[in-house]
């Protein structure tokens, strides 16, 4: 066969090896301009508290309005429901009746990061601690010796809520979780990695400075309670009834010479979650309703009244479909969903956990996957060839730069997303999701081209018509 041939046969028949795409320099320029509106929600976005309030919002500016539950809506209609100021819905009513199902788009807005213990605030040989528990997956040792913001809210005994935030104000203080000086480390550097920083000393440095010259124990903590005071009118004792996270202090910034990247903490899963509402806000009148759901606690496994396995979604979309008769259990069936989480984007430093012909690459797109889950797929949905061939048609009908991935080997770790919890509804639900590297890292990156891919695919689902 001639050459000529066997390359068009090549091009016709196979699938070629995951790779970047090139885009026209129109679209290249949209999407450049895309991932600077992202990248100030991400630096502003630091908790999902932070993150709903920014989508409620936007979601106001777009002329959504709170739900109502017992009120039809007609088409077009924009509303939004806030659960417990850690999650939100947000629905675009269709042309369609409920019963012929719902389009759905839901991500997380939590991520890994040290939360305060109830009773955090302690002093020692000098210093003043907060003391935390991590939340989520991390590698212990990351989280030492960079700059730490905190945010949260601190609820008084009269029963009137604080609201904090410091470290990301340049003229605020930072805090610290200190490490061991090389020159002191020889035995510890012979240690495993996970044990290299013991759980229990991702503690917060955040004083030396005793209140007085005076010999009393606790002055140092004491002068940091004053300061917490005077500031925000707290006591030690409501710490008890707080919920306050450390996250990484900074902005999201451009990583590389040509910019083509962007590095920050919370990309997972943030960076699927703000596509997930711009996709929403910038739609018209859908055939479907369009929902995008933004939620906490996938990171500790979706438990709780804010995560994916509490029923806020199922109620939402009962108290939509009762006024008109129709049954959730008929809207839930014949629904559409794609579940939004990152995967593990090929790095070409450490290629030995991943089997390249199944991974996703940065700069190639979203990336569509079929299964999640660790030991035998488990804890995964595992969508079926049918789902997976309409998201396909999905996809491309709208010209979205797509790619399939897996997260690394078979037995070479793995993870799940909160694709099982909808499916477990009877919703058809895939994962979709963007590229990333240094996954729950302090720092993380991905890809301008991948974000914007990911605005358009959820627009694609949100706008489809069949």
């Amino acid at each position: 066969m001639e050459k000529t041939k066997r390359e068009a046969l090549k091009k016709e028949l196979l699938a070629g090896k995951p790779k970047a795409v090139t885009l026209k320099a129109a679209e290249q320029k949209k999407a450049d301009a895309y991932a600077e509106d992202y990248k100030t929600f991400l630096s502003a976005a630091k908790t999902e508290r932070e993150a709903v309030k920014l989508a409620v919002a936007a979601a106001k500016k777009a002329g959504f309005v709170p739900f109502e539950a017992g009120k039809k809506y007609k088409a077009g209609d924009k509303v939004y429901s806030v659960n417990r100021e850690k999650a939100v819905i947000l629905a675009t009513i269709g042309k369609k009746p409920l019963s012929d199902g719902v389009s759905l788009a839901i991500a997380h807005i939590d991520s890994p990061r040290l939360d305060l213990k109830p009773n955090p605030l302690y002093e020692k040989d000098g210093f003043a601690y907060f003391d935390t528990h991590y939340y989520g997956g991390i590698k212990k040792y990351q989280w030492a010796t960079i700059p730490l913001a905190l945010y949260g809210v601190v609820v008084k005994q009269d029963g009137t809520t604080v609201d904090v935030k410091i470290g990301d104000d340049p003229r605020d203080p930072v805090f610290v979780v200190t490490d061991l000086l090389i020159h002191l480390s020889g035995e510890r550097m012979q240690m495993k990695a996970s044990e290299v920083i013991d759980g229990e000393h991702l503690d917060l440095l955040i004083g030396s400075r005793p209140l007085d010259d005076s010999e009393e124990a606790d002055l140092i903590k004491l002068n940091v309670m004053k300061l917490l005071n005077d500031k925000y009118g707290i006591t030690e004792a409501d710490f008890r009834c707080a919920e306050l996270e450390a996250v990484p202090a900074g902005n999201a910034r451009d990583v590389g010479f040509d910019r083509s990247l962007i590095g920050s903490y919370g990309h997972d899963d943030r960076v699927c979650a703000y596509p997930a509402l711009t996709a929403l806000l910038s739609l018209k009148t859908p055939t479907f309703t369009a929902v995008t759901v933004l939620t906490d606690k996938e990171e500790t496994g979706s438990a709780g009244v804010s995560g994916m396995r509490g029923a806020y979604l199922q109620n939402f979309l009962a108290d939509l479909a009762a006024p008109y008769g129709i049954e959730l259990r008929h809207v839930l069936s014949r629904s559409l969903c794609l579940s939004a989480d990152v995967n593990a984007g090929y790095d070409p430093l450490y290629p030995e956990q991943t089997e390249t012909r199944n991974c996703s690459v940065l700069g190639g797109g979203v990336v569509l996957t079929k299964y999640t889950g660790a030991r035998g797929k488990s804890g995964t949905s595992d969508a079926s060839a049918e789902l997976m061939g309409k998201f396909r048609s999905i996809m491309d009908a709208e010209d979205v730069a797509w790619q399939i991935g897996e997260l690394g080997k078979v037995d070479g770790g793995g993870g799940g997303t909160i694709a099982q919890f909808i499916a477990d509804l009877d919703v058809d639900t895939v994962d979709l999701g963007v590229p990333v590297l240094c996954m729950h890292a302090p720092f993380e990156v991905v890809a301008k081209t991948d974000v914007y891919m990911a605005h358009k695919a959820f627009a694609a689902l949100l706008a489809r018509k069949a």
